[in-house]
């Protein structure tokens, strides 16, 4: 039952492995073993997303289908969810309002059991500052498309030195025009490439 829900998922048959997970519920099992076995249909994309079999259509729908079944799940997992791999804070950074690409790799990463703090869109660096002392996530993943976000992600890298939190913090940058020369410009640890590399990148920093 599980790989078949795994597998509806892996494929996108988008209807079928709705009234699947439906139908686990009603027959009363529980809703974070089902959402196991959807983490399980992710992993699975990406690795034909790796394999060049998907593209970054194929992710983005993946990650549609994953946020209305967790959104099915959801009463039944209040209070009732496994230990999370761990926290990031995200967000697109101040002056760059694109979030195609912040929302994929964001769903992604709930899909591999982050806990994460989706800031939104035009986020000021102040802003980052003050979600990471609340949380005290160990990464930060900044998101930008245009390249007038250097100069942002650039100043919020700065602003998590000034409030003495950047040795205790990874900071990853996402984006189409992001490479090692932003990065090294913003004082960034890394750049995360395409979102199933940011994903990666981010397993591996918290040993998962």
């Amino acid at each position: 039952m599980g790989s078949e829900i795994a597998q509806l998922l892996s494929e996108l048959r988008e209807d079928e492995v709705i009234a699947k997970v439906k139908s686990e519920l009603e027959a009363g099992t529980d809703p974070n073993t089902i959402l196991e076995m959807c983490q399980e249909g992710m992993v699975l994309v990406g690795d034909r997303f790796e394999e060049g079999e998907y593209f970054i259509s194929e992710l983005m729908m993946s990650g549609e289908i994953f946020n209305q079944i967790s959104e099915i799940l959801a009463p039944g997992l209040t209070g009732t969810g496994g230990t999370k791999s761990g926290k990031i804070v995200f967000g697109t950074v101040q002056g760059d309002i694109h979030d195609i690409g912040k929302n994929l790799v964001v769903g992604l990463l709930r899909a591999s059991n982050f806990d994460v703090i989706d800031l939104g869109v035009d986020v000021p660096p102040e802003k980052f500052v003050e979600a990471l002392k609340e949380t005290g996530a160990p990464v930060l993943a900044l998101s930008g498309l245009l390249t007038i976000a250097f100069d942002a992600m650039k100043a919020t890298v700065k602003a998590v030195e000034d409030a003495g939190l950047r040795d205790g913090v990874k900071i990853v940058l996402g984006g189409a025009p992001v490479d090692d020369t932003v990065v090294a410009y913003a004082g960034a640890d890394a750049a995360g490439g395409d979102a199933q590399h940011g994903v990666k990148l981010c397993k591996k920093w918290f040993n998962v």
